[in-house]
C-alpha cells in the first residue's frame, strides 16, 4: 500500500492542533471510525494534542452511551461542532449547551453537499433549503449557543429570490470508514450497510490539501475485483489504520443481509408492529399511504409504519431513507438508517440530491412541538440540541409531508378500546404550542411550496392551510372540548372534523 497502512497511534498523532475534521457516520455504528476516534481521546489525554478541532460530521455518531464522536468530547480537545445530528452524543451536547464549545446544526443533506462543492473547489451551496428555518440568519443561522457568533449561513437574491448561502469547508482531516482496503489503497465499503457521504468526506479533505485516513477491517494483496467495489480511490487515501474486531454496526459484527450482499427472498419476514401510543400513532398515519407512492420514514414514531400497512400496499410503494437505502426490510430503532435485503444501496448526497428534488411523493416525520403556524421543531427540546438530521432537507423537497407525534408529552398514558381511544392520564408538557422554540419546519414556508402537510397525534389529526392550523380529525372516543382544544396553546380552524376509529 505504498507506506500508507499505518497503526492508529501513527495516524493520529498526524492530526495536527486547530483543524478541522470531518468523520463519516450514522447512528447504530454505521460507519463508524470508533477506534480512530478512541486513538485521538487518548492521545489528548497523554500528550494535550491535537486541540482546539473543529469537527464536523452530517449525521449522529455513537451509541449514546460514549462511543463515536462522545469520545471526543473532552475540554481543549474541541473548539467547534458542526452537526447534523447530536443526539448519539449526549457529551457533546452538554459541552454545547454549557457554552464549552461552538456549536452549529446544519441540515444533514446540506452539509454532506458542502463536502462535495468545498472538495470541488466552488463557492459553498446555494439552497432554498432552510429558508424560514432556525438555520436561517433571519432567525439564528444555525447557531445553537451563545458563545458560537461567526456566521457561516448567508442570504442572498438570485434571479429575484432568496436563497440561503452555505459558506465551504476547509476540512484538513478526513476519517472515514470501510471494509477493506486493496494493494493500492482503494477503499470499498461493499461490507457496509450502507455508502454514506465517504466520498464527498474524503474528497473535501483531499483537495484542500489535508489528509484522509481510513479505518478498515481488512487489507487485501490484490486489487479489487470488480473494480465497481471501490468507493473511494487509493489516489485519495493518505493513511489506512486496519482494525480487525471492526464491526458493521451494533447489530452483528457481520450479515450479507444488512450490506445488501444476499437475494431478497421472495417473502419477507413479518415486521414486529410498534406498541403502545406509537402503534396507534403509526395506524392513524398509514392510511395516508398510497399505492406506488415514493415514500420516505423518519426517525422515531414513523420508523413502525411500514409495519402496520398491508404487505401489498408496502410492495407496491417505493421505499427510501436518507442513509441511501432503497426498500428491502427496513430495520426500526437503533439500527435505524440500515435495511435487509435492500435492493438499491446508493449514497446519502445522491439520496438528498432526489430528495430535495421533489423525488418523494411523501414522507413521514416525527414531531416534538407544532404552532399556530404550522412550524414544527424536532432540533431542540428543552435546552438540548438534538439537530435536524435529513428533517429540513426532506420537508423542503416532499409532495406531502406527514408529521406523527404525541399530543402531550411526560406522564401521558392511553389505550385503546376497541375502535377507540381512552385517555387514561393526560401529559404534563403541552406539545401544540403557541410558538415553537426551534423551527426545523415552517409553515409559511410550506405554503408557498403548494405542500400538503399533515400532523398526526394519537387524539386528533391537523392539516395546515393558507388560514393556518385546521383541525380535521377527531379520534372515537376523545372529547373535543375537554381533550383537544382546552389543552392547546392556540386556537386552530374547527369546521366539520370527522371523527376517525382506531
Amino acid at each position: 500500500m505504498h507506506g500508507k497502512l499505518k497503526s492508529v497511534d501513527q495516524a493520529v498523532a498526524l492530526i495536527k492542533d486547530n483543524s478541522t475534521v470531518a468523520f463519516t457516520g450514522s447512528g447504530g455504528g454505521l460507519l463508524e471510525s470508533d477506534y480512530v476516534m478512541a486513538a485521538i481521546a487518548t492521545r489528548y489525554r497523554e500528550t494535550g494534542h491535537p486541540r482546539n478541532l473543529t469537527l464536523i460530521h452530517a449525521l449522529g455518531i455513537g451509541n449514546g452511551k460514549g462511543s463515536g464522536l462522545g469520545r471526543l468530547a473532552i475540554p481543549g480537545l474541541i473548539k467547534r461542532v458542526i452537526g447534523g445530528h447530536w443526539s448519539w452524543s449526549s457529551e457533546l451536547q452538554k459541552m454545547a449547551r454549557d457554552n464549552k464549545i461552538e456549536a452549529y446544526c446544519l441540515p444533514t443533506g446540506i452539509i454532506m453537499t458542502l463536502y462535495r462543492e468545498s472538495g470541488a473547489g466552488r463557492p459553498g451551496v446555494i439552497s432554498s433549503v432552510g429558508l424560514g428555518t432556525f438555520v436561517d440568519p433571519l432567525i439564528s443561522g444555525g447557531k445553537c449557543n451563545d458563545i458560537t457568533c461567526e456566521d457561516i449561513v448567508s442570504r442572498i437574491e438570485l434571479d429575484g429570490k432568496t436563497w440561503l448561502h452555505y459558506k465551504p469547508f476547509k476540512v484538513d482531516v478526513a476519517v472515514i470508514h470501510g471494509s477493506q482496503a486493496d494493494v493500492v489503497a482503494n477503499i470499498s465499503t461493499s461490507e457496509e450497510p450502507a455508502e454514506l457521504d465517504t466520498y464527498a468526506v474524503a474528497l473535501a479533505a483531499h483537495n484542500n490539501n489535508g489528509m484522509v485516513i481510513a479505518q478498515v477491517k481488512s487489507t487485501a494483496s490484490e486489487h479489487f475485483v470488480p473494480a465497481r467495489k471501490v468507493t473511494v480511490p487509493g489516489v485519495m487515501i493518505d493513511h489506512i489504520v486496519e482494525c480487525p474486531a471492526q464491526w458493521q454496526s451494533y447489530l452483528a459484527e457481520y450479515d450479507p443481509a444488512i450490506s445488501g450482499q444476499v437475494a431478497p427472498p421472495d417473502v419477507y419476514p413479518l415486521e414486529e408492529p410498534a406498541e403502545g401510543i406509537r402503534r396507534l400513532i403509526s395506524g392513524l398515519a398509514v392510511r395516508e399511504l398510497q399505492p406506488n407512492m415514493r415514500v420516505n420514514y423518519g426517525f422515531g414514531i414513523p420508523g413502525g409504519i411500514s409495519a402496520m400497512a398491508e404487505k401489498s400496499l408496502v410492495s407496491s410503494c417505493w421505499q427510501m431513507v436518507e442513509q441511501g437505502i432503497h426498500n428491502g426490510q427496513l430495520l426500526d430503532g437503533a439500527l435505524f438508517g440500515a435495511a435487509k435485503y435492500p435492493h438499491a444501496i446508493v449514497s446519502s448526497l445522491d439520496q438528498f440530491d432526489l430528495f430535495c428534488g421533489g423525488g418523494l411523493d411523501i414522507t413521514f416525520l416525527g414531531m416534538g412541538e407544532m404552532d399556530a403556524e404550522g412550524n414544527v421543531n424536532v432540533s431542540q427540546l428543552g435546552d438540548t440540541i438534538v439537530g435536524p438530521g435529513g428533517f429540513i432537507d426532506i420537508t423542503c423537497g416532499a409532495k406531502k409531508v406527514v408529521f406523527c407525534g404525541t399530543f402531550e408529552a411526560k406522564g401521558l398514558q392511553v389505550c385503546q378500546q376497541g375502535d377507540r381511544l381512552q385517555i387514561e392520564s393526560h401529559g404534563q408538557i403541552p406539545k401544540l404550542v403557541q410558538k415553537v422554540r426551534h423551527i426545523t419546519f415552517s409553515g409559511p414556508e410550506a405554503i408557498k411550496r403548494g405542500q400538503e402537510v399533515l400532523y398526526i397525534t394519537e387524539r386528533a389529526i391537523f392539516k395546515l392551510t393558507e388560514e393556518g392550523v385546521e383541525l380535521i380529525a377527531v379520534v372515537s372516543g376523545v372529547n373535543l372540548e375537554e381533550d383537544i382544544l382546552q389543552r392547546m396553546q392556540f386556537s386552530p380552524k374547527v369546521i366539520h372534523p370527522a371523527t376517525v376509529s382506531l
